[in-house]
């Protein structure tokens, strides 16, 4: 369980820093650059198709690399993604780095998660407490990155998005060494060498569903902040916000564990799903300090339960020498919605003239999720 928290710093660079931090760096980009929405939009895009690049790379890199390493290398690059990205102001050099950042951090989220199953291959029973504990990782780096940005905005000015950036990427790199070292404590893990076919059709619903999960869910994780602070929310709201919501993430460990335990990793997605979308609806309704906090803390439970869950899918479903390219095939799904939440809420806010419909856009999404992902039958 150790070896697996560890490996758990993995998400917080990839995911929790390397993709999510982004929004809170983002009003001040926007208005150090002066971007428009789309703009803005487009730099996570261009992040979600670099996600979706190495997804599909992961496929068949799992085929002839030994993942330990391949993990390791991955780590490096998403760091030194992050650190440059504070060292220009070229939006075609930005774009670019957030690609490399996305791409690479797709291979640390699938080759970590199936390290993480690995771990436990020959006690299953346990396997819900790693992965569980794995994923949550992905809140540690939340939390990490919204206590001290949005002070150093508030002292600073927009203008300091690019020391932003360098201390994320100093921070990552502290973060890589531990991550690193317990990947290649990691014995076995035979879907690196020999993966197996398998049919996509019993797992379909949650497949498209996952889908349909990253376009909705990217919406809150890029714009909410910027929301919060075109409605007048300081330093001390954007901080207590993010810092609760990387909080949820990782408190959800538990009931991650009893759900995956008690109710099967369908109904557990479903029910995650259903939670962040509750918490996405809130702050249409209300950006009071209050109503962001539950909401934050709401869509914090849910959000990295649905990784959780497909893993467990996978695992459950798949022979074991499967369990990489079924985490890497769900992680696919996934990367190929997320360019399509910022670009089209980016575009509906400039459209309309406020985030608002956007964001109500990405409600609407999440409530169709739930009717797919409800459709899943456990495995």
């Amino acid at each position: 369980m150790w070896v697996a928290a560890a490996l758990a710093l993995g998400p917080a660079v990839s995911n929790g820093i390397g993709r999510f931090a982004y929004a809170l760096v983002l009003p001040a980009m926007r208005s150090d650059l002066h971007w428009t929405y789309t703009e803005a939009g487009w730099v996570n895009t261009a992040n979600a198709l670099g996600y979706l690049a190495g997804a599909l790379a992961t496929l068949r890199l799992l085929r002839g690399v030994r993942l330990q390493g391949l993990f390791a290398a991955a780590m490096v690059v998403t760091t030194a993604a992050i650190f440059a990205s504070g060292l220009s102001r070229s939006y075609p050099l930005l774009l670019s780095l957030r690609f490399v950042a996305g791409l690479s951090g797709a291979v640390v989220f699938i080759g970590g998660g199936t390290l993480v199953a690995e771990l436990f291959a020959a006690r299953p029973e346990r396997a819900p407490a790693a992965i569980s504990v794995y994923f949550a990782g992905g809140g540690f780096g939340i939390l990490l990155s919204g206590i001290p940005l949005p002070w150093l905005f508030e002292l600073r000015g927009p203008a300091a998005w690019n020391l932003a950036w360098i201390g994320l990427g100093t921070l990552c790199a502290a973060l890589c060494i531990p991550s690193v070292a317990s990947a290649l404590r990691v014995q076995g893990a035979p879907a690196a060498r020999k993966p197996a076919r398998w049919s996509r059709r019993p797992l379909l619903a949650s497949l498209v569903g996952y889908f349909v999960f990253a376009i909705g869910s990217i919406v809150y994780m890029t714009f909410i902040v910027a929301w919060m602070r075109d409605r007048g929310a300081g330093a001390a709201a954007v901080s207590t916000v993010w810092g609760v919501l990387g909080i949820a993430i990782v408190l959800a460990v538990v009931p991650a564990k009893m759900a995956l335990e008690r109710w099967g990793a369908a109904r557990t997605l479903t029910a995650s799903i259903a939670v962040c979308t509750i918490g996405a609806a809130l702050p249409l309704a209300s950006t009071s300090l209050g109503s962001m906090v539950l909401s934050a803390a709401l869509f914090g439970a849910g959000f990295f339960i649905p990784p959780a869950a497909v893993t467990a899918l996978s695992q459950r479903a798949l022979p074991r020498e499967a369990w990489g390219s079924g985490v890497a095939t769900y992680t696919v799904c996934f990367a190929a919605g997320q360019p399509i939440g910022p670009a089209l809420a980016g575009a509906v806010a400039d459209a309309t003239g406020t985030l608002f419909a956007g964001l109500l856009t990405a409600v609407a999404v999440l409530v169709a999720c739930c009717a797919i992902a409800a459709l899943q039958k456990e495995p």
